[in-house]
């Protein structure tokens, strides 16, 4: 969802042109690096994308697709992932939820058509604070930072490590790929666009030297931005696939395609079409109507975030702009009016942030700086407390699920 709009055909889009770009390209392998769902609990329909997707490249006799790796994110269910990996196993679809307290697990052999190994590729899915180190009583936050940068670069150590035996055992020169979901530090994000702290108090506290050099090549998941690890070829992100808010969207999305000569990658960055437009515009209404017209001229069917910059009151801004869309393919999905926020979050006292304030307080901030009738408050206060109830109810689900 984005701001509450439906986003099910962009990513339907989006799959049926992945599955014709491997078949086009006579894509071997799929990796796919975490965060398969938005939700630990997804929906009916988002499932049945999941796995008529899996069916067509995996499943589909003629396929060029042979072997499909997926890992977990920080959005997905461990438990979820795993339920039905046994029977997905059988026709080479990888699925690795959750770490399993033996390394082994995570390493997977592909095999060519003559059955001959041709590729390991260590599927490390994310890594929980609990897999990765132990607590212990009195420790600062510096203490639990130093220890999960240690764990995780013990885990991909320790990996890498029984990888190359494995290598060796075959006596062939094949490539070791590894896989992740982090926030490797030095690396970059974009305002709006949801990546989320992997752990608490500690976001980029992972450094590239966590992979170690018998890698040929690293595919990570999480961030949003295409971008290359410390500048490095083969270590990098692909993003997510499409726009995730708006503060991607003029970013190019990417899908990256890697060839191996032997165990030495080549990166090829393949451009995925703009499936739903999305527009920032910003300014005086003015100036805001003359944006709206250019893009009705050009027939745009964009959805719409605005800035609105003026001292007009919301209820005159909301009318206005609505009326400028009117009878277009444009969607407003958001108004944001600084205005109005600066005269909610005004502080009271020079010591006070916006942190020491809860919710219902900034509500009520809200309806004085819009003069709200006395008469219309009970009722307004009542469903805004409703939605807070039902925020918190899906953050107690969604904890409860991983903890499970």
């Amino acid at each position: 969802m984005l701001y509450g709009r439906n986003r099910q055909q962009e990513f339907e889009s989006f799959l049926e042109w992945l599955a014709g770009i491997i078949e086009t390209q006579g894509i071997e392998v799929l990796l796919v690096a975490g965060d398969i769902f938005d939700t630990t609990t997804p929906g009916n329909v988002t499932q049945k994308l999941y796995y008529r997707f899996l069916n067509r490249i995996a499943l589909t006799q003629g396929s060029p697709c042979r072997h499909v790796v997926i890992t977990s994110g920080n959005h997905d269910s461990p438990t979820f992932l795993d339920a039905p990996k046994e029977l997905l196993r059988s026709f080479d679809v990888h699925v690795l939820g959750a770490v399993t307290g033996n390394p082994e697990d995570e390493i997977r052999v592909l095999h060519d058509r003559q059955g001959i190994p041709e590729a390991l590729v260590c599927a490390v899915p994310f890594l929980r604070d609990r897999d990765i180190r132990y607590v212990e009583p009195g420790e600062s936050l510096e203490d639990k930072i130093r220890k999960l940068s240690d764990g995780v670069s013990r885990h991909y150590a320790d990996i890498a490590r029984l990888a190359e035996v494995r290598r060796q055992s075959f006596g062939v020169h094949i490539p070791v790929i590894a896989m992740g979901h982090l926030f490797t530090a030095g690396c970059i994000t974009v305002e709006g666009d949801g990546v989320r702290e992997v752990y608490a108090g500690a976001l980029s506290l992972i450094c590239s030297s966590a992979f170690p050099s018998e890698f040929d090549y690293v595919a990570l998941g999480h961030l949003h931005v295409p971008q290359k690890v410390d500048g490095a070829e083969h270590k990098r992100y692909c993003g997510s696939p499409i726009p995730m808010g708006f503060g991607e969207a003029k970013q190019t999305k990417l899908v990256l395609q890697v060839d191996f000569q032997e165990r030495v990658p080549t990166v090829t960055e393949i451009t995925i079409p703009c499936f739903q437009p999305l527009e920032r515009l910003g300014g005086s209404l003015d100036e805001l109507n003359v944006a709206i017209a250019a893009l009705r001229a050009s027939d745009s069917t964009a959805w719409l975030e605005i800035e609105y910059r003026g001292e007009e009151p919301a209820s005159v801004v909301q009318e206005v702009l609505e009326k400028a869309v009117e009878d277009s393919k444009l969607e407003i999905r958001r108004i944001r009016n600084n205005r109005m926020l600066g005269q909610v979050l005004q502080q009271a006292g020079p010591d006070e942030t916006l942190q020491q304030l809860d919710p219902e307080a900034v509500f009520m901030r809200c309806l004085n700086a819009c003069g709200t009738d006395e008469a219309l408050r009970p009722a307004l206060l009542e469903s805004y407390r409703e939605v807070v109830r039902s925020i918190r109810e899906e953050d107690v689900l969604a904890e409860s699920e991983v903890k499970a």
